[in-house]
């Protein structure tokens, strides 16, 4: 299991939102932490994980929740 550093919760937005917000968390957030992000929007199974590959983040796991999905995104440098 992964430890979270930071926990987004983008439940309810709409793309580019969890995107956005998601960049925003990592920010601040030291090489090689951790953010976990919860998002129903249909449009986040893509966009997430092209954001950490052109962000040079690493989408570490994706879990699929009953009302949601679940992503675990290691900060790269």
């Amino acid at each position: 299991m992964t430890d979270t550093t930071e926990t987004l919760d983008a439940i309810g937005l709409l793309c580019p939102l969890p995107v956005l917000k998601a960049r925003k968390r990592l920010k601040p957030l030291t090489i090689g932490s951790i953010l976990e992000v919860h998002a129903d929007d249909p449009a986040a199974v893509v966009d997430i994980p092209h954001f950490c590959q052109e962000a040079g983040h690493e989408l570490v796991e994706i879990r699929d929740n009953s009302a949601h999905q679940v992503y675990l995104i290691r900060k790269g440098g």
